[in-house]
């Protein structure tokens, strides 16, 4: 199937996934203020990973004993420092602790703050996830099984580190050995920046913020997605499983649908699975049934 008669399909898919988000919904989606309106657990520890504000992360480790699989949170929030950070994940991370794995919920630079986009935030990203091997000299982490979870622009964040081993000597964001990955979970991820950019729903100014976060108008005379977008570096070699909820009016799940056929045609091995009855942000609530499809999507890349 060529590029072309993909992005044809996805944009049908898209137009019908909304008329059935306007038409189908018996109930209104979850959103992020009733998400962050439950009293929120807390992490075992603050670290920082960096010398600014915004280069930290909370670690969540288990009461169990021995060395601890590892999972990465990363948020999301249209990549802007206007929305929540990194305590919308927290809800994942105690659930995710609970079962006996260590928790690396990181926070970046976003949109509005000093030196984010690219490449501040991308570093940012990057330099977190490596961080864990300094970790690892004080905590019993086993960076042999490291699975990266991300939601909406933290989705996109957590395929594109997983495209760091592909990444060009001569680009911004190389870095040498960076860490290995077990395989990435992608909730409502953005994983098309140009896409999205031309086809989003409009609920995050994707023409504006996709803009700064790649910052195109630097880079007007380079691909600006070359070594930015996870659609655009397959294929990723680390096995993925996309994830969206089928009433998600914020990255409707034609998108997710589109990149997976993407992947797959690349060769890498990709599962995309589209949960009924779910919006956006159902996707990081453990106290709905959607985030049961969640939690046995990252089990399976732990085996």
């Amino acid at each position: 199937m060529t590029t072309t008669v993909l992005l044809r399909k996805a944009v049908a898919l898209s137009l019908l996934g909304l008329a059935v988000l306007v038409t189908g919904a018996a109930a209104a989606p979850l959103s992020y203020q009733e998400l962050l309106a439950r009293d929120r657990p807390a992490a075992t520890k603050r670290i920082a990973y960096g010398a600014l504000p915004s280069q930290f992360g909370e670690l969540w480790l288990p009461s169990s004993g021995g060395r601890h699989r590892v999972i990465v949170l990363i948020h999301g929030g249209c990549w802007s420092a206007l929305f929540p950070g990194l305590e919308m994940m927290s809800y994942l991370a105690d659930d995710l602790r609970r079962r006996g794995n260590a928790i690396w919920n990181i926070e970046y630079r976003r949109l509005g703050e000093a030196g984010s986009g690219y490449p501040g935030s991308f570093d940012d990203i990057g330099r977190a996830i490596d961080w864990l091997k300094t970790l690892a000299e004080t905590y019993p982490l086993d960076l042999g099984n490291v699975v990266v979870v991300g939601h909406s622009a933290g989705g996109h964040f957590a395929l594109w580190v997983a495209a760091r081993s592909r990444l060009p000597a001569d680009s911004l964001l190389f870095r040498k050995e960076p860490l290995r990955i077990k395989g990435v979970v992608s909730l409502a991820g953005i994983a098309d920046l140009k896409l999205y950019r031309a086809r989003g729903p409009g609920q995050c100014s994707e023409a504006r913020v996709v803009n700064l976060l790649v910052n195109a108008d630097a880079r007007w005379t380079e691909d600006v997605f070359a070594d930015t977008s996870p659609a655009a570096m397959l294929p990723l070699g680390i096995p993925q499983i996309v994830i969206s909820g089928a009433y998600d009016s914020i990255v409707p799940p034609a998108f997710g649908r589109y990149y997976s056929e993407l992947a797959a045609a690349a060769g890498d091995k990709v599962e995309e699975i589209t949960v009924p009855n779910a919006g956006h942000f159902e996707l990081i609530d453990p106290k709905g049934p959607a985030f049961e499809q969640v939690r046995a999507a990252i089990e399976r890349l732990q085996k």
